[in-house]
């Protein structure tokens, strides 16, 4: 499972025409692609560590590092969702997995069909809501309007 995780000030989701997740909090966008050999544990396993990687700032010492003058953890990276009780959208995005590297068009072999593929999204959002988690959601498959104000901007990539 891949996702792609961004740190945002407020994130919504509109599917034709409707609004069905949104949040106006500091929080986390995440992208989440699966491939074909994407298992449930694999899926528990992201979300645990979406619950508990630390991306925010800790308010710490003011220089701009993210910390209390310790060195090594970088700008935003004293505190968690868990820590700060804060929201995720978690957005299913089959096109992580596309590869362009021959021709002009990417495909899409690596990207697990949607059976496969929605399932596991949705045990991504439980373990998250089991955990204690505010989630919000998009649509499995839907053409998504997905807008976000990316705080930082910060964007990391994570892969398990």
């Amino acid at each position: 499972m891949r996702a792609v995780v961004q740190r945002v000030s407020g994130a919504s989701v509109v599917v034709d025409g409707e609004t069905v997740g949104e949040f106006r909090e500091r929080g986390l966008c995440v992208l989440v692609g699966v491939t074909h050999d994407d298992t449930k544990e694999k899926a528990e396993r992201l979300a645990r560590k979406l619950w508990t990687v630390r991306l925010f700032d800790g308010g710490g010492d003011g220089d701009g590092d993210g910390g209390d003058g310790a060195e090594g953890g970088g700008p935003g990276s004293e505190k968690s969702c868990s820590d700060l009780g804060a929201p995720l959208m978690v957005i299913s995005q089959f096109t992580l997995y596309g590869d362009a590297r021959k021709g002009r068009r990417p495909t899409w072999n690596a990207a697990a069909p949607g059976e496969l593929a929605e399932p596991l999204v949705d045990e991504v959002v439980a373990v998250l809501r089991s955990l204690g988690a505010r989630v919000e959601t998009g649509r499995f498959g839907a053409d998504m309007k997905v807008s976000l104000t990316n705080d930082g901007p910060f964007t990391v990539l994570l892969e398990v």
